[in-house]
C-alpha cells in the first residue's frame, strides 16, 4: 500500500487575507509594526536566547530576529524548499532547520551566513527535528515514515527506523532523559528509547491526526493537539509520561485545527498553563489541570496560526500564515479586552493581546 495521503495540507486559497481583511482596524494603531521578519508565510519560531527568536518560513529563510527591538539580525539562506521547522540548543548559537527539500541544516550564528553541517537521507519532507539533552545526537522524522539518528559532529546517520504509516508531524527530546516523543498523521503518538532507537511505546491512537507536541520542562507530561473541523476534534490532550497513554485532560475549544500547543513557564506561585494555537485564527491559554480557558485571542485575517514560542511565563511569540509573526502579551485582566488583536475569557480573566507584529 502507498503512503498516506496528508490530511491537513494547508491551502493557500481558504486562508489568505482579502484586501478588507488587511486593513487596518482600530486596535491595530495599538500594535507596534516592525520590518517583517519573512515574505510569505511563516511556518516555524523558536526562542534562541532572551530577546532573539528563530523562524522559518515559504520563504525558504531561518532568520534570526531580535523581537525587543524590532530588527533581523541575520537571514540564512540554504534550503530550496520552504522551511518546517527550526530548533536551538539552549545556551549555544546553534541554530537547525528542516525543510521540505528533505534537508536539515545546521547553522551557527556566530560562523557566518553558511551552514557548518549538512544532514541528507530522508526522502520527503522532514517534519521533526530535535536535540538531545546534552547537544551530541539529533533526531529528526519525516513523511518518508522513517525516524533517524545523527551524530551532530559528523553529520552520520547512526541509526534508522521505518514505521509503516508514521508519517511524522513533529519530534520532542524529553528534557534530562533518552526518551523522543513524536506524533504522526497515523493519529498516534510514540515514545522511543534513543539508546536501542526502538519504540518504547505507543499511546492509544486519537480520533485525528496528531499535528504537533511539547513537553513539560520536569520531563512529566506530553501535550498533543489534533486536527479536525467544524469544532470535530481540533482539541488539545495531556497525557501523563510516567503512566504511558494515561490521558489527563482535553482542551477544547478551537473550531479549526489544533496546529500547535506548548507548555508556558510557570511564574512562582502560578498556575501550570498550556496555550493552543489554530488554524481558526485564535490562541488560547488553558489551564493545565482543570483544561479551563483562561482566555481567548483572535487574530482576524491572519490565517492558520502555525507555531508558538513561549519567551517567559507573560509572553509567547506566535507564527501566522498571513500576517508574520506577532508578540503575544498574557496578563491578568479585567475582561474588557475586545477587537481584532485582543481577547479575553475564561474563569482565570487573562487578558492577551499583540504588542508588535514583525
Amino acid at each position: 500500500m502507498g503512503k498516506l495521503q496528508s490530511k491537513f495540507r494547508k491551502r493557500s486559497e481558504l486562508y489568505r487575507a482579502s484586501q478588507g481583511e488587511k486593513a487596518d482596524n482600530a486596535f491595530d494603531s495599538q500594535v507596534v509594526q516592525y520590518e517583517p521578519a519573512h515574505q510569505g508565510s511563516v511556518n516555524t519560531v523558536t526562542n534562541l536566547s532572551p530577546n532573539l527568536c528563530v523562524s522559518g518560513g515559504s520563504d525558504q529563510a531561518v532568520v534570526v530576529y531580535d523581537w525587543t527591538q524590532g530588527r533581523m539580525c541575520q537571514s540564512f539562506q540554504g534550503h530550496n524548499r520552504e522551511v518546517t521547522k527550526v530548533v536551538c540548543y539552549p545556551g549555544s548559537t546553534w541554530i537547525f532547520s528542516a525543510s521540505r527539500d528533505k534537508t536539515v541544516l545546521m547553522w551557527d550564528l556566530n560562523q557566518g551566513d553558511e551552514p557548518i553541517q549538512e544532514f541528507c537521507g530522508h526522502e520527503l519532507v522532514v517534519n521533526g527535528v530535535a536535540i538531545s539533552p546534552e547537544g551530541r545526537k539529533l533526531c529528526t522524522g519525516s513523511r518518508d515514515n522513517w525516524m533517524c539518528l545523527w551524530d551532530i559532529e559528523s553529520a552520520k546517520c547512526e541509526q534508522r527506523h521505518n514505521i509503516s504509516r508514521n508519517l511524522v508531524t513533529h519530534v520532542c527530546w524529553v528534557p534530562g532523559s533518552s526518551s523522543i516523543v513524536q506524533t504522526s498523521e497515523d493519529k498516534t503518538i510514540r515514545v522511543w528509547d534513543s539508546r536501542a532507537w526502538q519504540v518504547t511505546n505507543t499511546f492509544p491512537a486519537k480520533q485525528y491526526i496528531q499535528t504537533h507536541c511539547d513537553v513539560s520542562s520536569n520531563g512529566n507530561y506530553l501535550v498533543s493537539s489534533s486536527n479536525g473541523f467544524g469544532g470535530q476534534g481540533c482539541e488539545a490532550t495531556l497525557w501523563d509520561l510516567r503512566q504511558p497513554g494515561c490521558k489527563v485532560v482535553e482542551y477544547r475549544g478551537h473550531i479549526q485545527t489544533t496546529a500547535c500547543c506548548v507548555f508556558l513557564p510557570t511564574p512562582p506561585g502560578g498556575t501550570a498553563q498550556v496555550a493552543t494555537s489554530s488554524h481558526d485564527s485564535s490562541v488560547k491559554v488553558w489551564d493545565q489541570n482543570t483544561a479551563v480557558c483562561l482566555g481567548t485571542l483572535s487574530l482576524d485575517g491572519a490565517g492558520p496560526l502555525i507555531a508558538l514560542a513561549p519567551t517567559d511565563s507573560s509572553s509567547l511569540l506566535c507564527a501566522s500564515f498571513n500576517n508574520g509573526l506577532h508578540h503575544i502579551q498574557v496578563s491578568q485582566g479585567s475582561n474588557q479586552a475586545q477587537g481584532s488583536g485582543a481577547g479575553s475569557g475564561g474563569a482565570g480573566g487573562l487578558d492577551i493581546k499583540v504588542v508588535a507584529r514583525f
